[in-house]
């Protein structure tokens, strides 16, 4: 137990390198990347119901505050993490084709 307790202290004790500012900023981009929380309503592996309800959740926002696309930014950003981005990308043409089968926000 000792060993691993070593190899563990080992592991976070050294310092970190210098990073260079195109280094640092590429790290707080990736420290600053979310995925969606668990939901309750979608306990199964499959998440394309997950998917779908996100993105939906979007539009709902989108049409309750009037097209304000930042104060929905939170919702897009939990879409797009956890719909493959071939799905967002179609949905959104969809969109405007007006084709899309799910919520209408005109």
């Amino acid at each position: 137990m000792s060993d691993l307790k070593y190899k563990l202290n080992k592991i976070f004790s050294t310092d970190i390198p210098e990073l260079s500012k195109e280094q640092e900023d590429a790290l707080e981009v990736v420290k600053s990347v979310r995925t969606t929380p668990r939901d309750a309503r979608f306990p199964s592996q499959n998440q394309s119901f997950h998917c779908w309800n996100r993105y939906n959740e979007w539009l709902i926002c989108l049409k309750q505050t009037k097209g304000d696309e930042e104060s929905c930014q939170q919702m897009r950003q939990l879409a797009l993490n956890i719909c493959p981005a071939i799905w967002s990308e179609k949905w959104d043409e969809e969109r405007e084709e007006g084709t899309f089968a799910g919520v209408k926000t005109d």
